[in-house]
């Protein structure tokens, strides 16, 4: 029987040193700042951002809520993050995504100042993340790392497939398990025999956002399989893991609801702190 990976868990321990940096901060007189953008009312976009202020009030970061309406235009929204990158007391910025479909997010992502993508998916971040240099981690492939780490999993010299190519999981993922020495294949729709390619691996990351679509056919005794989906079914959320079958061989498996996604909220509130941090200490990428 596989190591359920408690993400839950994980993600406690990382707003605690959240919480341990941000307490720090505050008795050099900073308290980190985190500005969250949400357009319209999509109601998980809403209740996510609400989990989101629920964690910075827990760790010590002051959040500054920014809601607006559905009929937002882009020039509008360009102007709140401009005033948002100007403010020095707001140390990261977050614009809840996805947009209104008249919206562009690309521009909007790149429009936030660097120092302040505390989602970690500027163009800026990326680029540095290619080239092994400091800079924000995507959340999600950060969180993933840090579950890995907690739970004793060393990914060097490991064979990893990643499934999914997107820019805020795929890539930056492929990218973190390559800097921790691991021989990484990225996956996508186009992949011929793809559950051939996974049974090679001795480290699977799921990031395609296909319920269930990973079964046992897909993974080699005793790899490690990590649950990055959350699809909203009939059933209830579930991970693009069809954890029943796969439970019984891997070594460890990250579990949805419980798994990655508690990661990711906790990342952001550590890229926050680090951004403040990066502000007390004079430091710039």
């Amino acid at each position: 029987m596989a190591t359920i990976i408690d993400g839950l868990a994980v993600a406690a321990a990382v707003r605690e040193r959240a919480a341990v940096r941000a307490s720090a901060l505050a008795a050099r007189g900073m308290t980190p700042c985190l500005a969250v953008v949400l357009v319209g009312d999509d109601p998980a976009s809403a209740s996510y951002v609400r989990m989101k202020e629920r964690d910075c009030a827990q760790v010590g970061i002051k959040s500054l809520d920014h809601r607006l309406p559905e009929t937002t235009t882009q020039d509008e929204l360009n102007d709140l993050i401009d005033r948002l990158n100007a403010d020095p007391s707001v140390h990261g910025i977050l614009v809840q995504m996805p947009l209104p479909k008249h919206l562009d997010p690309e521009p909007v992502i790149a429009r936030i100042a660097p120092a302040k993508d505390a989602d970690g998916f500027h163009p800026v971040s990326l680029g540095r993340l290619v080239r092994g240099l400091r800079s924000f981690r995507a959340c999600t492939p950060a969180g993933v790392m840090e579950m890995l780490s907690a739970y004793g999993i060393d990914p060097s010299g490991m064979r990893a497939v990643v499934v999914g190519r997107s820019t805020i999981v795929g890539k930056p993922m492929a990218l973190l398990l390559t800097e921790a020495n691991a021989t990484v294949t990225v996956c996508h729709s186009r992949t011929v025999d793809l559950p051939a390619v996974c049974r090679e691996a001795d480290l699977v990351v799921a990031a395609i956002g296909r319920p269930k679509m990973i079964d046992a056919s897909y993974v080699k005794p005793g790899a490690v399989v990590i649950d990055v989906g959350i699809n909203r079914t009939d059933e209830g959320m579930v991970g693009d893991v069809d954890f029943e079958s796969v439970e019984p061989i891997a070594s460890a498996i990250s579990p949805v609801p419980g798994g990655v996604g508690p990661m990711t909220r906790a990342m952001l509130m550590l890229n926050t702190v680090e951004a403040a941090e990066m502000v007390a200490d004079g430091v710039t990428f």
